[in-house]
């Protein structure tokens, strides 16, 4: 009997993803639920450092700043659907009667939609992309818990997770339950820290906040977001910058096209 060969101790070759225009990494800022912060203090301080993110807003929340969300449009950030009424689980008690554990596939698809209706009723645009309350990604108990994942891969570019541990790899990553990185109540040198990480393996990160203003709990520092806009703009530092929606369409167009260069996915190739 021939005597089988080792397994190879090599690493298996991955094909180098390709950012555009010589980039190293990708960075999405986004923020969630449409806290009343981040038009009234997150606006001025974004456009101060020439930045775009990605709001994902709670639609039941968007006429407390109706006027500031409409102000988010017309300056060029993102929308995004963070459903209707943010149903988590009930083990968390803000949401013991909005629990996903009671809810159906039915009941989330309505979620979904009716965000959608209610964002591109008042603010006149539709979402591309989606943010999982508490990153949450199903419905029901036990044996009839369901993912509601499929659901938003049918709707979004992009659905982005929260509380994950790692920037997402572009070459491999599920659009539709892309990782989300907290930099909420994180000093600057923490965030630069994670973004150094990313660069050192060409990832994207999507840095996800929720309050805009002096650090603490789910309040990302608007200091040390200001230090982080000016770190990411400079050209030394190879970041590509960009919207959920606009880097999770680079990142499914390289990877239908398997992460060829810009060039040649331009080409069609």
């Amino acid at each position: 009997m021939a005597q089988q060969q080792p397994a190879s101790s090599k690493p298996e070759t991955v094909e180098q993803f390709h950012w555009p225009d010589g980039k190293r990494a990708a960075v999405s800022l986004s923020f969630d639920d449409a806290r009343t912060s981040q038009v009234d203090t997150g606006l001025a301080l974004l456009a101060a450092h020439h930045m775009k993110v990605t709001f994902f807003l709670q639609a039941n929340n968007i006429a407390k700043r109706l006027d500031g969300w409409k102000k988010a449009v017309a300056e060029g950030h993102e929308i995004g659907n963070h459903t209707v009424t943010h149903p988590c689980t009930g083990n968390y008690a803000f949401s013991r009667h909005n629990a996903l554990e009671d809810y159906s596939l039915a009941m989330m698809a309505e979620q979904l939609d009716g965000a959608n209706a209610e964002i591109e009723r008042q603010l006149g645009v539709k979402p591309r992309t989606f943010a999982y309350p508490c990153g949450l990604k199903f419905v029901g108990r036990g044996l009839d818990a369901r993912s509601y994942v499929p659901l938003v891969a049918e709707r979004f570019v992009v659905g982005r997770g929260y509380l994950d541990e790692s920037a997402n790899d572009p070459a491999f990553t599920d659009l539709a339950q892309a990782m989300g990185t907290p930099f909420d109540n994180l000093t600057f040198d923490q965030m630069k820290g994670l973004v150094d990480d990313a660069v050192k393996e060409g990832r994207w990160i999507i840095f996800v906040g929720h309050e805009i203003g002096p650090r603490g709990f789910q309040v990302t520092d608007a200091a040390a977001l200001g230090e982080l806009c000016d770190y990411l703009n400079d050209p030394a530092h190879g970041i590509w910058v960009g919207t959920v929606a606009k880097v999770g369409d680079y990142v499914r167009q390289q990877q239908a096209h398997g992460g060829g260069s810009a060039a040649e996915v331009e080409r069609g190739r």
